[in-house]
């Protein structure tokens, strides 16, 4: 049962997220030959702000309801709704929080922390979106719990439409009347996809409870019982991913600095920058629908599984997931080795990120890979491990940027990148080895 419901929803979500990273695959081709590789890497740097916001607004609140609504008998429909209320509310008010900390704040994020003062009107455009994102992340986090994935999987495809749409739409109607265009329409773009998500997610979610209702089983948890749990399972996770992300905002800062550092102007390392991130990474995270997909549904089935102790449907969820994300990843390290210059050069027009993709492919195995095993030892209830182990490979990773790629340009990036990656896979590995056998035993 753990298996089917596993697999299915894996396939609709990897479905979604194939669809929508062709979408955004061919979005950033359009967004690198109308803005340029400088304008992108502008575009890129505010990125990790807003990984950073998600992280402490969201994206451990998310997991949480998800991990408690999976844990819930199928017919208590008022408890998961709580459970999905208690966890909505919580994230929306810091999010809300979130978007005036840094519309104020733009100007110094822009100048004391990614170093570029021409990210801060991005910055107040961006923040716009928190509320939203926050409100459908909580919903999908639900539908993840209830094991039913479409809804997720089609706000996926929606918010995506809608942000390539509305700045394609945007974009020909000012080239129409002879207007100049800017990155900070892509900004713009993000928070019409959010609110387009966030509108089919309540929609969704206010039909399903309707039906719902009459059907349930009583309350079992008071109010304050409900949130001491969903805080103590989503505190540590949350300060995992707010240090990783902050730590992650310092390292994207750092790179073009270490770049001129090495001898690039300030153009030239931004337009690096850009298409590291924006070119190159994109394609080398674009086989990552499939094992995100799968991450993101395990850690729901291993609490399920781990509550009623089927320990049986544990090892095989484990044994099925890790071999198959080892078999994308060295596959795709094949397909990238041979095809990145092609890639580079025939669909961005850039010989750089062609290069760039050859160069970091190797990566592919141990990100998928460490996805995966990242989701099962949060599945288990080992959030604190899982905080460990990311900052000790990012803390590889920032070593690398701050005192390798000075001396050695862009090499120096991806060393750090995958001796922080292999540790992370080594430190995982033998924590879920060490968790089993103790089971076991």
């Amino acid at each position: 049962m753990y298996k089917n419901h596993l697999l299915k929803g894996a396939l609709l979500l990897t479905a979604a997220g194939v669809f929508s990273r062709i979408i955004g695959f061919f979005y950033r081709i359009f967004l690198s030959r109308t803005f340029g590789a400088e304008q992108m890497g502008i575009y890129e740097l505010i990125s990790p702000v807003l990984a950073l916001s998600f992280a402490l607004c969201t994206s451990a609140i998310q997991s949480s309801i998800s991990k408690f609504t999976a844990a819930e008998p199928e017919a208590a429909i008022y408890a998961k709704r709580r459970i999905l209320l208690t966890g909505l509310s919580v994230s929306f008010v810091l999010s809300c929080l979130c978007t005036l900390f840094v519309w104020r704040e733009a100007d110094f994020i822009s100048d004391f922390l990614l170093k570029e003062t021409r990210c801060a009107p991005l910055l107040k455009i961006a923040a716009l979106s928190f509320p939203a994102a926050c409100i459908h992340s909580c919903i999908n986090g639900y539908y993840y719990g209830i094991r039913k994935s479409f809804l997720p999987a089609f706000c996926q495809v929606f918010e995506q439409c809608f942000r390539v749409g509305s700045v394609l739409l945007f974009g020909q109607y000012a080239a129409a009347r002879g207007l100049s265009c800017t990155i900070q329409l892509a900004a713009v773009g993000l928070v019409i996809g959010e609110c387009a998500s966030m509108a089919v997610s309540v929609f969704a979610a206010r039909i399903h409870f309707s039906k719902k209702l009459p059907e349930s089983l009583p309350l079992k948890l008071s109010r304050p019982e409900l949130f001491s749990r969903l805080f103590s399972f989503a505190a540590p996770l949350c300060a995992t991913r707010v240090c990783l992300h902050l730590l992650g905002t310092i390292e994207s800062s750092r790179i073009p600095v270490s770049l001129q550092l090495f001898g690039y102007s300030s153009r030239q390392a931004l337009s690096a920058y850009g298409v590291y991130t924006g070119m190159a990474m994109t394609c080398i995270l674009f086989p990552g629908a499939l094992t995100n997909s799968i991450a993101v549904l395990l850690m729901p089935t291993i609490s399920r599984a781990d509550a009623s102790n089927n320990q049986s449907a544990i090892y095989s969820a484990i044994f099925q997931c890790t071999c198959f994300c080892l078999f994308i990843g060295v596959g795709c390290t094949a397909v990238f080795s041979l095809c990145g210059n092609f890639i580079g050069s025939t669909l961005f027009g850039n010989v750089l990120a062609g290069q760039l993709i050859r160069m970091f492919c190797f990566l592919c195995p141990f990100l998928y890979l460490n996805t995966t095993l990242l989701s099962i030892l949060n599945g288990l209830g080992k959030t604190g491990c899982t905080f460990l182990f990311q900052i000790l490979s990012l803390a590889v990773r920032l070593f690398f940027v701050f005192f390798i790629l000075p001396l050695s340009g862009i090499p120096g990036l991806f060393q750090g990148m995958l001796f922080g990656q292999m540790l992370l896979t080594i430190l995982c590995a033998a924590a879920l080895f060490f968790v089993l056998s103790r089971r076991h035993a």
